[in-house]
């Protein structure tokens, strides 16, 4: 496959503040430290130095600047990357703040910084003339033309990295030169950058980027001046920053010198964001100039799928085992509590539109039920005069006595009414009446099992119907991709809370509500319910213990969740989401990965069906399986190429 990783670092060099010599060395030193990244970015003006003052004006300088660029732009014929460099450059009669873009042994382009601060400490209209409408030029650097101006992109064909440039200041105005560049195709911003430091402006700094590297979808990498800048009456922090499409990867502040924040950068990602907002606009890309650079991804153009993970790991990339379950947990409980207010949100909306006051809901004692009666209890602090009338429906031989005691609890302290249905008598009058045996026949007795489920089904549609009521659905998204639900059985309801709530985050938002709920009985049965093994209980039990563990049979959910997440929120080839999962799970073996995302395709593809008449529910997060809302799939689809991809 494709390999579309690149990595790429903001650098922060030691300087001496008009020493072009040693700067030139430290820069050249950290490009040989840094050789296997595709893209170095390096600070504003860090050839001479930002803080230089009126020594911009000396002749003597600004001729060793230009030497100390054509040696920076030997070294990269080294190796095959680009680096993104600042340097004072004079252009006719005025002095221009520029990046200048190297690569391939090259001055590739220089790039005038546009907007030139010049309020409270900043002074820089004293020395540099804005770049605003220097388009179409080139200037003379020993003795080559090079291309000059703000309408340049960078650009590597072979992996379809396009480079823009904005410096500074330009980050801080209205109108961003990186807004008009990313509309123009470019996918990666440098930002070479001189951002003194005060009380609270690195917050809104990096703000500042993780918004913009979100607004234009790119990757956004920002590396400012460091300590070695003048102190006569500003401190610099070295503050470097990578962020991707509204995500912070890497930052550090104050670091150690030479230092360097690295990141892989998956353009795939990038790429798909853009293709499937259809808001995110073209401009016309004449209005911009392309030169060629070397961008290439680490490892080489086309990797396997162990040779992809390998570089993720090596490379310390950080990979989520469970990628819709934040590793903070602070902010998991805050992800916890937000879909819980959603979920109940949109149930007491429904129930205001229909005019409805009862919930008639079924309790088996696992989470999906835990989590669907929680969002009900909630719903009713909202509309007080809710009533929620539970129902067990226990298969004797089948239920086990942990889930029958969890069930029991839970409605006893939740609900407003609590009922008992045992289904054995009626499930197997109707499968006497079909000519079914009587009885579990053994592996594949699908009947067997979801005569079961659709009883249970049927009898609390009617309970609604009795009731006047509105039966809420239990099901997750992770069942929903997999198919792992019965058709018009638990696949079925009135509204269903849970349809985009993937089985993973399920039991957080269980335990979480476990610690925050006050109530140490309904906290002790919601921890034992998280505990129990996720399982239908369709077949018969064993000396009352749970026979049936669903993830023995479709595969472990957080596999799954990792299979389902980049499938449908980046837009990845199965092999490329078999690498990430590698790389997540090194416990397992390219061969168990594989086998396992070929299950998970397989079922995928072949239960649309399922998917094409869900009922409503409430989007929770940036994946959902709605065929109204993010999921539009023929149930017909063939998955052949996916599986031949594996």
């Amino acid at each position: 496959m494709k390999n579309q990783l690149i990595k790429v670092a903001a650098s922060s060099p030691e300087l001496k503040v008009g020493d072009i010599d040693f700067n030139t060395d430290r820069i050249i030193d950290m490009i040989d430290s840094l050789s296997d990244c595709g893209l170095i970015v390096f600070p504003e003006l860090a050839v001479t130095g930002y803080t230089c003052a009126d020594l911009f004006e000396n002749e003597l300088l600004l001729c060793e600047v230009e030497k100390a660029l054509i040696r920076i732009a030997q070294k990269t014929k080294q190796y095959e990357l680009t680096v993104v460099v600042g340097v004072p450059i004079r252009y006719r009669n005025s002095l221009y703040n520029c990046a200048a873009i190297l690569s391939e042994g090259s001055i590739k382009a220089l790039i005038p910084k546009t907007h030139i601060p010049n309020y409270s400490e900043f002074y820089e209209c004293r020395w540099f003339a804005s770049g605003q409408n220097v388009t179409g030029r080139t200037i003379r650097i020993g003795r080559k033309e090079i291309t000059f101006g703000t309408d340049i992109l960078a650009e590597d064909p072979d992996t379809g990295a396009v480079l823009g440039v904005e410096i500074c200041e330009d980050l801080w105005v209205p109108d961003k030169p990186s807004t008009h560049a990313s509309l123009a195709g470019a996918n990666l911003i440098a930002n070479p950058s001189a951002s003194d430091e005060l009380i609270g402006k690195k917050e809104y700094r990096l703000q500042l980027v993780q918004q913009q590297s979100g607004a234009c979808n790119c990757a956004y990498i920002y590396a400012s001046s460091g300590t070695h800048e003048s102190s006569t009456d500003l401190v610099f922090s070295g503050h470097s920053i990578i962020a991707r499409n509204g995500a912070v990867l890497k930052e550090s502040v104050f670091p150690a010198y030479p230092h360097a924040e690295t990141c892989l950068i998956d353009l795939g990602m990038i790429m798909h964001d853009r293709q499937r907002q259809n808001t995110f606009e073209n401009i016309d890309t004449q209005a911009y100039r392309r030169v060629s650079v070397k961008l290439p991804a680490i490892g080489g153009a086309e990797v396997t799928i162990d040779s992809l993970a390998r570089i993720i790991k090596e490379q310390n990339h950080p990979i989520e085992r469970n990628p819709f379950v934040p590793g903070d947990g602070a902010v998991l409980d805050a992800r916890c509590r937000r879909i819980l207010e959603i979920q109940c949100s949109g149930l007491a909306t429904r129930l205001r539109a229909t005019g409805m006051k009862n919930l008639v809901i079924g309790i088996s004692g696992g989470l999906d039920s835990t989590l669907a009666l929680l969002v009900c209890a909630e719903a009713k602090k909202l509309i007080p005069d809710i009533r929620i009338i539970a129902y067990t429906m226990p298969n004797e031989g089948n239920t086990s006595g942990l889930t029958y005691g969890n069930a029991n609890q839970l409605m006893q302290l939740l609900a407003d009414e609590v009922h008992e249905i045992p289904i054995r008598e009626g499930v197997d009058l109707h499968l006497k009446q079909l000519g079914h045996e009587l009885g579990y026949q053994g592996e594949g007795d699908t009947a067997y099992e979801n005569a079961q489920a659709r009883m249970r089904t049927y009898l609390l549609m009617d309970a609604a119907n009795m009731k006047n009521a509105l039966v809420v659905g239990t099901g997750d998204l992770s069942e929903l991709a997999l198919g792992w639900c019965t058709y018009n059985g638990d696949h079925m309801s009135m509204y269903a809370v849970n349809a985009s709530v993937p089985k993973t985050l399920v039991r957080f938002i269980c335990r979480s509500y476990a610690e925050i709920c006050g109530d140490e009985a309904l906290k002790k049965v919601l921890i034992a319910v998280c505990d129990t093994p996720i399982t239908p209980e369709l077949t018969p039990n064993v000396n009352g213990q749970i026979a049936q563990m669903t993830e023995e049979k479709i595969g472990k959910y957080d596999l799954n969740d990792l299979f389902l997440f980049y499938t449908l929120r980046y837009g990845f080839e199965p092999a490329r989401t078999a690498a990430y999962a590698l790389a997540a799970y090194p416990e397992l073996t390219e061969e168990e990965v594989r086998s396992a995302a070929k299950k998970f395709f397989g079922r995928f593809f072949s239960q649309q069906f399922k998917r094409s008449c869900l009922p409503d529910g409430p989007k929770v997060g940036t994946v959902s399986l709605s065929p109204r809302g993010d999921w539009r799939m023929p149930s017909d689809a063939s998955v052949a190429l996916w599986l031949k991809d594996l």
